[in-house]
Order: C-alpha cells, then sequence, then structure tokens
C-alpha cells in the first residue's frame, strides 16, 4: 500500500495516499475496531450540511477568505452528493462526544478544498468558531429532523393515502367484530380500517410535535456551552443557513449547556417513533389475522401472493410483508430503551453517549420509513375484502344476540346464546324455542345494519 504522512497534535501518521482523510481518523480507526456498525449517512451528511452552513456565516463574518469559504462550501457540496461516502469509515463504537467523526469531516474537507488549490486546515478553518461538543450534536438534530420531516411522514402519509381508499372502497360490508379473539357486535369493514387510519393520523401528530424540540441545535456552544471562541450571533447564523438549505425550520437551542448535555428531544421523539411502531405492529396483525386461511383461517381479506412461502409445502404462501413490519416494530422498541438509557447519561457538561443514540435513533426512522413504503406497495395496495366469507361469519355469529337484550333483558338473551351454541341451533332457532320471541320479532330486532 503507498502511504503519505500525516501529522496532528500527536505526532506524525501513515495513511493510505488514496485517502482522503487525516491523521486525527487514522487513529480512530486504528484504536477503535469494533463491530461493523458504521457512523450512518444521515449523520455524513449532516455534518456536511452544518459545516456549510457554519463556512457561510464565518465567511460573511470575514474569519474566512472567500476563497477558503467557497472551496468549504463546495467540498460539502460534493460530500453532501455522496460522492465520498467512503472516505468515513468511523464506527459507532468511538469516543462518546464524536469528536472524531467530527475530525473525520473537518479533515476530509480539508483535504477537497487543498486539492482544489485552496490551502485550509481541518482545526483552523473547517471547524472555526466550532467545537465537536457543539457540532456532533447539531448534525444528530439535522440528521433526525431530516430523517423525520422528509422521510419518515411522508411514507405515513401514503399509507394513510392508501387506507383512505380502502375505507370508501369497503363502505357497505358489514363484518362481524371481534374483542378478546372472539365473537363480538358486527361493524363495517370499513370502520375497521378508519381505525387502522386514524391511528396513523395520531402518530403523524406526535411525530410533528417532536420537531420543534429536536430542530434546536447546540451549535454556538462550543466546548462546554460558554460559546468560547464563537462569534455573537453565530448559532442564529448558522440556524438561518440550515433553514434556508434544508427547508427544515432550525433554530438555536438557548441554553447551549442544556442542548450539550441533554438528548431529551431525542427520548421524545423516539418515542413516538415507538408509538407508531406499536400501531403498525397492530395493524399488521390484524391483517395477517383476517387473512389467515386460505381454507382454515379467518379468510376475511386477501392480501397479494408475492413469493412461495414454503421450500417444502407446494402453494402456500405466507404474509411476509406483515412479518418484515413486526421485526421491524420489535427493533425499534428495543431501539428505544438504548436512546433513553444513552440520553441518561449527560454528566456534568456534556453527554458522552452521542454515537449510539444517533444511530439507534436514525436506524429507527430508516427502518419504519422504509417498511412502510414496503408494506404500502407490496401488500396494502393488494388488499381485498372477501365479502362472502364475511357474510358467513357474521350469519353464524352469536354475538348478534346482544340486540335482544332490551326487548328480553341480558340474562334471557345470554340464555338464548348459550342454548344455540350448545345445540347447534342459529339464533332464531334457540330464540323462538325459548318462547321469548316470535319469529318475526326476532327478524325485526335482528338487523345488522341497524347494528352499526
Amino acid at each position: 500500500m503507498d502511504y503519505r504522512i500525516e501529522h496532528d497534535s500527536m505526532g506524525e501518521i501513515k495513511v493510505d495516499a488514496s485517502r482522503k482523510w487525516g491523521a486525527q481518523t487514522q487513529r480512530s480507526l486504528e484504536n477503535f475496531k469494533i463491530g461493523t456498525e458504521r457512523m450512518p449517512e444521515e449523520i455524513v451528511s449532516a455534518f456536511a450540511i452544518l459545516k456549510k452552513a457554519c463556512a457561510a456565516v464565518n465567511g460573511a463574518l470575514g474569519k474566512l477568505t472567500p476563497e477558503q469559504t467557497t472551496a468549504i462550501e463546495t467540498a460539502c457540496d460534493m460530500v453532501i452528493a455522496g460522492v465520498y461516502r467512503e472516505e468515513f469509515p468511523l464506527v459507532v463504537w468511538q469516543t462518546g462526544s464524536g469528536t472524531q467523526s467530527n475530525m473525520n469531516m473537518n479533515e476530509v474537507l480539508a483535504h477537497l478544498a487543498e486539492e482544489a488549490g485552496c490551502k485550509v486546515h481541518p482545526n483552523d478553518h473547517v471547524n472555526m468558531s466550532q467545537s465537536s461538543n457543539d457540532t456532533f450534536p447539531s448534525a444528530m438534530s439535522i440528521a433526525a429532523a431530516l430523517a423525520i420531516k422528509t422521510r419518515l411522514l411522508p411514507a405515513i402519509t401514503r399509507m394513510e393515502t392508501e387506507l383512505v381508499r380502502l375505507e370508501k372502497e369497503n363502505e357497505g360490508i358489514i363484518k362481524i367484530g371481534r374483542t378478546h379473539l372472539q365473537d363480538a357486535t358486527p361493524l363495517r369493514f370499513s370502520q375497521e380500517i378508519s381505525g387502522w387510519r386514524a391511528m396513523l393520523t395520531e402518530n403523524k401528530k406526535m411525530l410533528k410535535a417532536a420537531l420543534p424540540a429536536l430542530s434546536q441545535l447546540a451549535i454556538g456552544g462550543t466546548a462546554v456551552g460558554t460559546g468560547l471562541n464563537a462569534p455573537k450571533d453565530f448559532d442564529q447564523r448558522v440556524a438561518q443557513k440550515l433553514s434556508a438549505e434544508t427547508g427544515v425550520d432550525f433554530t438555536p437551542d438557548p441554553n447551549k449547556f442544556h442542548a450539550l448535555t441533554s438528548k431529551d428531544a431525542f427520548v421524545f421523539a423516539h418515542g413516538a417513533m415507538k408509538a407508531l411502531a406499536a400501531n403498525l405492529m397492530k395493524i399488521v396483525n390484524d391483517i395477517r389475522w383476517l387473512a389467515s386461511g386460505p381454507r382454515c383461517g379467518l379468510g376475511e381479506i386477501t392480501i397479494p401472493e408475492n413469493e412461495p412461502g414454503s421450500s417444502i409445502m407446494p402453494g402456500k404462501v405466507n404474509p411476509t410483508q406483515c412479518e418484515a413490519v413486526t421485526m421491524v416494530a420489535v427493533q425499534v422498541m428495543g431501539n428505544d430503551t438504548t436512546v433513553g438509557i444513552a440520553a441518561s447519561q449527560g454528566n456534568f457538561q456534556l453527554n458522552v453517549f452521542m454515537p449510539v443514540c444517533a444511530y439507534n435513533f436514525l436506524q429507527s426512522a430508516r427502518l419504519l420509513t422504509d417498511c412502510i413504503a414496503s408494506f404500502t406497495d407490496h401488500c396494502l395496495k393488494g388488499l381485498k375484502a372477501n365479502p362472502q366469507r364475511m357474510q358467513q361469519h357474521l350469519t353464524h355469529s352469536l354475538m348478534l344476540v346482544t340486540c335482544l337484550s332490551p326487548k328480553i333483558g341480558y340474562e334471557a338473551a345470554a340464555e338464548i346464546a348459550k342454548t344455540a351454541h350448545k345445540k347447534g341451533l342459529t339464533l332464531k332457532e334457540a330464540a323462538v324455542q325459548s318462547g321469548k320471541l316470535t319469529e318475526e320479532e326476532f327478524d325485526t330486532l335482528v338487523d345488522p345494519e341497524k347494528m352499526v
């Protein structure tokens, strides 16, 4: 391997000549050979967006020359475009402040600027007016807010829209309800679907409510929150640049001591994602129960047959999209524990569990976004009701007896239901045999249309 000699405050170190990082990145690579989990791409992009905004503000304040400003901004744009993803190899399991990832970005941007003919130092210029202690939490916030606003919320909206379509499509179908996995009173299939749709509507409200706190940035706090070495209003000006660049309303955290040490906004926002995961688990479990069969299950709906379901049973097809969603849901629930514990570890002026917090938060957002899109496209769009099966279950349900209670009382109605079940009679047969009702009275009272 060809190498070059890089140096930092600790001395010289060999770096692969083909790479654009510097000494501090190399030291991290050599010192933290732990796991395969790399710093998420969302953090890399967010860092580049942040560094571009900081360079623009430093340039406008005259702290960087126009040439240095332009060189850093151009390098940032290339990283944002994904051109140099391989230059950000550091693992999650590094320093808890994310310092090495901040320096990885500084070194790559400085190297790219120098290749373009402008001498730029990673600390003195790219990191000007900043500290890892305010840039990493700011990059976390940027990445998290963008993941929710630009990817997760649109995915939920698409699924919600599909459920609205299914509601309208199935308005006229009446089916039996189920509580405790037992027969219950009837409802419209569209009403059942509306419950699923309302879950997503509420989850969107929760996620939107989490965005303002998540979008408050630590930038401007520098090392411990005092803002040492940062110009006046640097935080406000950087936030304005970021808002213009991303379309997300970023604001400076009014208390930088809070911003550096607390990750409460991540706990709150991830809680909203866990609530979404819980609702998704419920929705897809309902769907795979209703689609169970095709002959020996409920069979009240059909879902797309996307791939063979068994290597030994010919013709078997499984609810695989539902299963994928449930696995994502349990992963998100586990991630929520990690995010909460990581947030509790803010000692004195800095939280030092930030990389693992960011990794789990962004994995949850990414998995939820992807599984919702996959489920919508490969399952929900092809979901069809089986009205004949629904009618069959409705006709045979004993819980239609509920509408007899106002006429003959709860206990008499319960006795009719138990007799029908024990003797294999229809409800009408059992009701007439009881002497409590005539056939005509039964037909008048037991009307599923009136029960929904």
